[in-house]
């Protein structure tokens, strides 16, 4: 681990993942400082993801009543140049989870854009594995309305295909979070590669204004560029460090 050390320990599992192409413009004043758009095939995308966070500890601890829970999030894709490696992050809109505690935290270390609202999800297993052609859904309430993401898988979980625009969506190994004083905040995430299932159906029931902001209606309204779910694995999340950009 090339940080200081794990700040959080997790498991992602059962990750819906819808991917949005996007006009730059939308996205350039979210850019942090040091970091630029990542594009993929002449494409920009914002992805909204739903999965479970599981066995979660911070700094080897349990939180309790905050170990197994949901998150769902809007997130889109950057790169930094760091000597000769290009450093490939996510960037989070909104990530929605149902513990305030968490969602505290997060804002408070790192200035993630977390907020806390009441959640729900639906996931078939045996074994604890997805049944054949079931469908995976995450929901959040927000101001009395259920909101949703959901997709129905085929077949079973496959390798990422080199060069695939999901191999660029889950190809990600770290964030950045632009602070209040204009600075960023670089942390590294650590995951094996996943496998994913392919979907025959997916859907985002959303408000998508006030959730999300208005500029983003366009964008979610229409068919997602790919969509995926991915089994997930044990994660770890460094400690953040301060860029000097």
């Amino acid at each position: 681990m090339s940080q200081q050390g794990k700040f959080l320990t997790a498991e992602w599992r059962n990750l819906v993942m819808l991917n949005y192409e996007v006009e730059p413009g939308v996205l350039s004043s979210r850019v942090p400082a040091g970091t630029e758009l990542d594009i993929f095939n002449n494409k920009t995308f914002i992805s909204v993801v739903g999965f479970m966070f599981l066995n979660t500890r911070v700094l080897g601890l349990p939180i309790p009543f905050h170990v197994n829970f949901e998150e769902v999030n809007l997130r889109f894709y950057v790169r930094r140049k760091d000597g000769n490696e290009w450093k490939r992050a996510v960037v989070f809109i909104k990530e929605i989870v149902p513990r305030w505690a968490i969602a505290t935290v997060a804002r408070v270390v790192y200035n993630e854009q977390y907020a806390a609202m009441k959640m729900r999800h639906k996931l078939d297993l045996e074994n604890g594995r997805l049944k054949s052609d079931s469908t995976v859904e995450y929901g959040w309430r927000y101001k009395g309305t259920w909101n949703s993401v959901s997709a129905k898988i085929t077949g079973n979980p496959q390798s990422l295909v080199d060069g695939s625009e999901e191999e660029f969506i889950t190809e990600h190994y770290w964030g950045y979070c632009a602070q209040r004083d204009g600075g960023t905040m670089e942390y590294q995430v650590e995951h094996p590669r996943w496998n994913v299932w392919q979907v025959s159906k997916t859907k985002l029931d959303c408000d998508v204004a006030n959730v999300y902001g208005r500029e983003f209606i366009d964008f979610l309204s229409g068919k997602p560029s790919s969509a995926f779910v991915a089994d997930g694995s044990e994660i770890a999340v460094c400690k953040g460090i301060r860029l000097k950009v």
